[in-house]
């Protein structure tokens, strides 16, 4: 528990550098198989009025233990719950992959209460309605490493490590098995509010054209913005991509 005169951490919630009276809470969603670490650098690059935080999904890090969430419906659903007391006018949402998918359904469900993000940012992820299904069943060990090894995310190169991926397999397989659910029965809830989608020239998952379609689910302006690299692109060009997000939402007013 934190000692700052902001407000703690939960189980549900990392808050890396609480504050007191934020002028803006920003929070972080991780990708399939990504914890709230992903974003531990994230803080210090924003304003010191910011509360930047991250989700901690259940069956990593301190949730090791925990089993996974059967869906991403009722992922979204606990974390909305987590959230909707702090809510204020300026909170805003950035989710990378999976984490998009999340951020948008937690958005819509905090939208339907009158407390919904100022503004969401989603990263290397095709708008909902054009999601493609990864597998027509369950992957196997060997199918499911070469598909996280084809992304290249941070820590790939332990998952060949045959301790590191005993530890670190069963929450990459729960989160590829929600998105496999999600991406079977796709929900495109719309959300009235800025949108702004991220992504890397040379991912191969989503193509531009599909992560651009997220302007199809906002009345809002909905925004693209490019960066060299795949879906992990956000890794070499973090600071590139703090600055863009800060200068956004700066611009909101």
């Amino acid at each position: 528990m934190s000692l700052s005169s902001g407000r703690p951490s939960t189980r549900w919630l990392r808050i890396y550098r609480p504050v007191a009276a934020p002028r803006l809470r920003l929070v972080c969603f991780p990708h399939a198989g990504g914890s709230a670490s992903f974003y531990r650098s994230w803080p210090q690059q924003f304003p010191a009025d910011w509360e930047v935080s991250a989700v901690c999904y259940p069956g990593r890090e301190e949730r090791i233990a925990e089993p996974g969430m059967p869906s991403i419906a009722e992922l979204a659903g606990r974390v909305a719950d987590e959230l909707a007391p702090h809510m204020t006018p300026r909170t805003v949402f950035f989710g990378h992959s999976m984490g998009a998918s999340v951020a948008h359904e937690v958005a819509a469900l905090l939208a339907g209460r009158g407390a919904g993000p100022a503004a969401l940012l989603v990263s290397s992820r095709a708008a909902p309605h054009l999601l493609r299904r990864i597998s027509d069943g369950d992957l196997t060990d060997e199918e499911l490493l070469a598909t996280v090894g084809r992304h290249g995310g941070p820590g790939a190169e332990l998952l060949r490590d045959a301790e590191m991926r005993e530890l670190f397999m069963p929450p990459i397989r729960a989160d590829y098995r929600l998105v496999e659910g999600y991406v079977a029965e796709p929900k495109a809830p719309a959300v009235d509010i800025p949108v702004v989608a991220y992504f890397g020239t040379e991912d191969l998952g989503p193509r531009p054209d599909e992560v651009r379609a997220w302007a199809e689910l906002t009345s809002a302006r909905c925004d693209a913005r490019a960066f060299p690299g795949g879906h992990f692109y956000l890794v070499p060009h973090e600071a590139e991509l703090v600055r863009d997000i800060r200068e956004r939402i700066d611009a909101l007013g």
